[in-house]
């Protein structure tokens, strides 16, 4: 599509009747930019997370005109004081020099640290959002998967940024690393040595991690987050239940200028805060902990918050030992590591179990209240709980230490806990989930408690009910309830037997715990609601 007019009013709009002839902006602006996205506040929470992306990599590229990563050692001459005349790594002393000699570095590396942090959170809250609310599911599965990967690479690419500064900290915390990776049987000490360049710590780690951190990690999330935003696009955003929201149609706001407008004021309103978190919240002050050395560990070594429950699952494991064939294979810390990733790709692969479950093949553009699929809320509620446990045991010297407990008592209660309190937290939010079903079915055929009482003709007293309006009343029925999958009888009209197998009897199983009885409230059906509000017994 070209432009009609005979002669552009301004050099701008030359410039863009030339732009539009070689690459058809007008066209796709046309067709794009008008395009319409619900509006929830929830939905901030992908939105903070792009936003702390863009200020991590701004910031990120900054921080590389100033940093050295290399190992080679050097004495500190630079205006902290307290560490002159002590040798370190050029890594640290180049990101000393950050802090304190380079105009506005300080600021500058606490922005990085705290928008990393928040960038993690916001993902995983994110996430949790989607998980809740069932948009997750077709067609969304594969930008499921793509926001997983983003988190998981989110998370080890904050790790190696905090491994970078070379401090005692961070130090610990590859040391760390090593000790998980020497206790993979068979190849761990070939890959330990791939790593290091040698035995640890070598003088290759950091610059290895450096070109990682900034280079190939960051790279495959830019192209994974292209394609999640393409997706959301491309899919349409989902929306919740209310009047005039079908699975065929958005309301809402168009791309241009509304909601573009709002976005670009929320990025300077997340930049700002973060900034002032920054400017008054100290985060990672590597000058207090000194350099690397391999022959001591900091106090108060603790990771990033991301990474606790992983430390969690090492402190808390016994350290057992067995010895195969002439080679010990340590189980304290290879059983937390096939944990670790295991707690993640459960809830992750959660989208594909629960298609399978229920063998929805169906589009779903609604959002779902978490309430009505009271068995997926529950199970998100016990990996949360099950998360913040292991994220305790992680910190279970400082919890030993603030609140003069025995470091013994606290690992052994969470020892318990890992395995009582996702149980309890799971029945609990389920019947939690079911009573709200019940409050819901009650509201759609008795109405709203007005507060006004009634005193009938025999002397009793009763409340009367206002009907609820039908934008209400269509918000709380619009949910779908799929119904449990029943098994056909093992021995057919003919005598033949027909066992069913393995796969379909453990699905119809499942489809039962999901979905059958004890595990969601029927909807108020039209006819009962039409009994009800005829005012037959009812006030």
């Amino acid at each position: 599509m070209t432009s009609t007019r005979t002669k552009p009013a301004n050099k701008a709009e030359a410039l863009a009747d030339w732009t539009d002839g070689r690459l058809g902006i007008y066209s796709l602006a046309k067709s794009n930019l008008r395009k319409i996205f619900p509006d929830h506040w929830s939905f901030m929470l992908g939105e903070i997370a792009l936003y702390t992306f863009v200020i991590i990599i701004l910031t990120g590229v900054w921080l590389t005109l100033f940093f050295n990563p290399s190992m080679g050692e050097v004495v500190y001459d630079g205006s902290y004081v307290p560490l002159k005349g002590i040798r370190m790594s050029e890594a640290y002393a180049s990101t000393v020099n950050i802090s304190f000699d380079v105009r506005g570095g300080l600021l500058m590396r606490q922005i990085h640290h705290w928008s990393a942090v928040v960038f993690i959170a916001s993902m995983l809250t994110h996430m949790l959002r989607v998980f809740f609310t069932g948009a997750f599911r077709k067609p969304r599965e594969i930008n499921w998967v793509f926001g997983a990967l983003l988190l998981i690479l989110g998370m080890f690419d904050g790790f190696m940024g905090y491994s970078l500064p070379d401090d005692l900290l961070s130090g610990t915390g590859i040391r760390f690393m090593e000790g998980a990776v020497l206790a993979v049987p068979i190849v761990g000490t070939y890959l330990q040595m791939f790593m290091f360049g040698g035995e640890f710590p070598g003088m290759v780690i950091i610059p290895r991690l450096f070109t990682v951190h900034i280079l190939l990690i960051p790279g495959i999330m830019v192209g994974l987050l292209a394609a999640h935003l393409i997706l959301v696009f491309y899919h349409k955003h989902t929306q919740f239940a209310g009047a005039g929201r079908t699975n065929e149609n958005v309301v809402g706001m168009p791309l241009m200028p509304v909601y573009m407008a709002k976005a670009g004021g929320f990025f300077f309103l997340v930049f700002g805060v973060v900034s002032v978190m920054s400017a008054i919240a100290t985060i990672n002050p590597i000058w207090a902990y000194g350099p690397y050395r391999p022959d001591q560990v900091s106090t108060d070594a603790q990771p990033d918050w991301y990474m606790g429950f992983s430390e969690g699952l090492i402190r808390v494991m016994p350290g057992w030992e067995i010895s195969v064939w002439g080679h010990t294979l340590n189980l304290g810390v290879f059983i937390p590591l096939m944990v670790f990733p295991t707690l993640l790709l459960v809830i992750w692969g959660w989208p594909f179990l629960e298609a399978w479950v229920t063998g929805d093949r169906g589009e779903h553009h609604i959002a779902d209240r978490p309430r009505n699929h009271p068995v997926r809320t529950a199970f998100g509620v016990a990996w949360m709980g099950l998360y913040l446990i292991l994220l305790a045991g992680g910190g279970n010297d400082l919890l030993a230490t603030h609140f003069h407990l025995s470091i013994n008592a606290i690992t052994y209660a969470v020892r318990a806990c890992f395995f009582a309190v996702p149980v309890v937290l799971f029945v609990i939010t389920k019947r939690w989930c079911l009573g709200l079903q019940r409050r819901d079915r009650d509201k759609v055929l008795h109405g709203r408690e007005t507060g006004v009482i009634n005193r009938l003709q025999h002397g009793e007293y009763v409340e009367v009910h206002a009907p609820l309006p039908q934008g209400r009343l269509f918000t709380l029925t619009a949910h779908e309830q799929p119904e449990p999958i029943v098994l056909e009888p093992e021995v057919d009209e003919n005598g033949v037997v027909r066992r069913a197998g393995l796969w379909t009897r453990t699905r119809a199983k499942l489809s039962r715990g999901f979905y059958g009885e004890g595990s969601q409230i029927a909807k108020p059906t039209a006819e009962e609601h039409a009994e009800i509000s005829s005012g037959h017994g009812h006030h």
